[in-house]
């Protein structure tokens, strides 16, 4: 079995992304483990790993989410396994899919250290089951450039079967190439792929919003597939809105409380996505009917205004099970960007 270990030198790098877009691609089966659980994710009283809940749901899996990860919290891993009981576990897993499979996707923590202390970091991963690594990398070209001088000169890959790296989210592909492409071969670095940034899988969809929020819908439910390409934060009078330029942009998330009734009609007239209303108030009957005839959902929270914003300014902006047109568009940029012969 062909077992490739996805790590990254950051938080957000994309490696869920770049595995979804490689899947989709290769057109094959597949399995897929995160050892390490470290986007938590709670539903139907199970506790589950976002990505591995994601992948299962966009790829139908025969393995549950919860079974693709050995733990979630430093404390409680430690307590269970010492180093050579957590080899055999994931050798344990990586097994029950090799009767069906010929490829097993990894994904690491949110860093190279991530997991270190309880020996599930993406180095020990690739040692334990002998597998490849691919690192992904993204940032500004100078934090490209200072991750990839820290993993040559002080990271010791040795007895390792490090494949190469992916730089994630670049701006100008062109540049980056003519630029640092020469140095990053000096470095001895296997370039397997560099991905254009694509302003589109940055908008947040609402079904984002509804599997990571507590929420109920009270109107304008024709407008679930929405995305939100701004946010906005109601707090001024709609006066003091109407003259802001941030309140002008399209396709905006505006966060207010559910009895700021101005701020809600001028959201509902100004090309909104979506409005969530704070508070846990709920408007006038006239203003939900003016939600649901422009199909611009009303998205009820108990939380006040500013909570709502941190937990948004929280949520990691992957691709949800909903999205086709992200997961197709992944499958794209995976053909088009990845040397798949490298790896």
């Amino acid at each position: 079995m062909d077992k490739l270990i996805i790590a990254s030198t950051r938080r957000n790098a994309g490696k869920t992304s770049v595995i979804i877009g490689m899947t989709k691609s290769l057109g094959e089966e597949f399995g897929y483990l995160k050892p390490f659980g470290d986007r938590l994710f709670y539903r139907k009283k199970r506790l589950w790993d976002y990505d591995a809940a994601l992948m299962a749901n966009i790829f139908n899996l025969e393995e549950n989410p919860e079974d693709m990860s050995m733990g979630f919290e430093h404390s409680k891993v430690r307590y269970m396994y010492d180093e050579e009981s957590t080899k055999q576990k994931l050798l344990e897993m990586i097994s029950d899919m090799e009767r069906q499979k010929n490829r097993i996707f990894i994904e690491g923590g949110q860093n190279l250290s991530h997991g270190a202390s309880v020996n599930l970091d993406s180095i020990s991963l690739v040692k334990h089951v002998n597998g490849k690594l691919l690192i992904v990398l993204s940032g500004d070209e100078g934090m490209v450039m200072d991750d990839l001088s820290f993993i040559t000169r002080y990271v010791d890959l040795t007895n390792t079967d490090f494949r190469g790296v992916i730089i994630n989210k670049v701006s100008d592909t062109d540049d980056f190439k003519s630029t640092y492409l020469d140095d990053i071969h000096k470095m001895g670095v296997n370039v397997i792929g560099i991905i254009p940034h694509i302003p589109q899988l940055t908008y947040i969809s609402l079904h984002t919003l509804l599997e990571r929020l507590f929420v109920k819908v009270i109107a304008g439910e024709g407008g679930l597939n929405n995305v939100a390409k701004n946010i906005f934060i109601g707090v001024t009078s709609a006066d003091a809105a109407h003259a802001d330029p941030l309140f002008k942009r399209e396709s905006k998330l505006v966060i207010t409380s559910g009895d700021r009734s101005d701020m809600i009609v001028a959201a509902l007239e100004h090309d909104t996505s979506c409005i969530i209303l704070t508070n846990n108030i709920v408007p006038a009957a006239n203003i939900l009917a003016r939600a649901s005839e422009a199909n611009i959902p009303l998205l009820l929270v108990p939380e006040d205004t500013y909570q709502v914003v941190r937990q948004i300014d929280g949520i990691d902006n992957i691709v949800s099970k909903n999205e086709a047109d992200k997961i197709d568009l992944l499958q794209k940029l995976a053909e088009d960007y990845i040397d798949m012969e490298k790896i």
